[in-house]
């Protein structure tokens, strides 16, 4: 189509409506990710999640002006929550990148979180795609907050930095919440805080009793985003994880089990959307279900009939 060769040919504004096309779910969608596939795989995308007000924001920020300096493009995607009134992104974490505005180098774009629950939008790994066709060599994913189900960052990222910050309390809450388990790099930010010292030996012990990988220990860094301090020394562990997924082959499997995991969740997705609409017209469907809200059948007795009865399962997968 005739936008995606604007866009491939370095026009920023049919980038701009390509994305908004994928994120309203338009038609064209299957047809724009076709044309783009052959022109995918150059950017490196590294995802930033944590609490709400660690700094993320303030650190891709700073990071993006590294990043240029050695005359590498970017792409910035930064989840907003939702506007509660129009359901848009309320487009706050862009006024701390004015800077960036004017750099031809740099695309950002902000994007609702919706009724997403993984802290980053179902959309976003189009979106990625588009900035990885239109050539930007690195991409900065930054999630609206995490929380203990808030991980989809993983499945959509090649080094996942987690920011905590000195008053974020017990690291093994950072433990429970999974954030150890994606974190390839970890940032104690506002680390002029009293506090920090503490975190970055309990989050360095923590790292040591539950070892990831064999092949990467995530680091403990600590900075002071607002000032610039540590962004420097961010930018090079990410650069040195990059190396080392490069260069163990591990790049390649993480993207490998990324479109996978794309894929079957398409498959789930549509399958999820054609049982709702089991539920509300198939009559077989719905007595069973009946059945069992009553209390007249249990659900794993009603779960076997069903998936026996290959009618339904027809009904299901058609």
């Amino acid at each position: 189509m005739e936008l995606v060769k604007r866009m491939l040919s370095g026009d920023s504004q049919s980038l701009a409506r390509l994305i908004t096309l994928v994120e309203t779910g338009n038609d064209e969608v299957s047809q724009i990710m076709r044309e783009v596939q052959p022109y995918l795989r150059k950017a490196y995308v590294i995802g930033f999640t944590g609490p709400p007000g660690s700094g993320k924001s303030t650190l891709v920020d700073k990071l993006t002006t590294l990043i240029r300096k050695e005359d590498l493009s970017v792409g910035i995607i930064a989840v907003d929550p939702s506007s509660a009134f129009t359901g848009g992104a309320v487009l706050g974490d862009r006024i701390r990148m004015q800077q960036h505005y004017l750099d031809e180098g740099v695309f950002i774009r902000s994007m609702a979180l919706r009724t997403s629950h993984g802290g980053l939008p179902h959309t976003v790994g189009g979106v990625i795609k588009l900035m990885d066709a239109f050539g930007k060599d690195f991409i900065l994913v930054e999630t609206v907050g995490v929380g203990q189900t808030e991980l989809d960052i993983i499945k959509n990222s090649d080094t996942v930095t987690v920011l905590l910050t000195p008053e974020a309390g017990d690291p093994i809450q950072a433990l429970k919440a999974g954030l150890l388990e994606i974190a390839d790099i970890l940032v104690v930010n506002k680390a002029d805080r009293e506090g920090t010292n503490d975190m970055v030996t309990s989050l360095m012990t923590l790292l040591n009793y539950h070892p990831r990988t064999s092949w990467w220990q995530p680091p403990v860094l600590t900075t002071q985003a607002v000032n610039n301090i540590g962004s420097e020394e961010l930018y090079q562990a990410i650069k040195k994880h990059k190396q080392t997924l490069e260069e163990t082959g591990k790049l390649e499997e993480r993207r490998r089990e990324q479109r996978r995991g794309e894929l079957l969740k398409m498959i789930m997705e549509s399958i999820s959307s054609r049982l709702n609409e089991l539920v509300a017209e198939d009559g077989d469907f719905l007595s069973y279900l009946v059945k069992v809200e009553q209390g007249d059948m249990d659900a794993y007795s009603a779960y076997k009939e069903i998936m026996n009865n290959r009618t339904l399962v027809k009904k299901w997968l058609s």
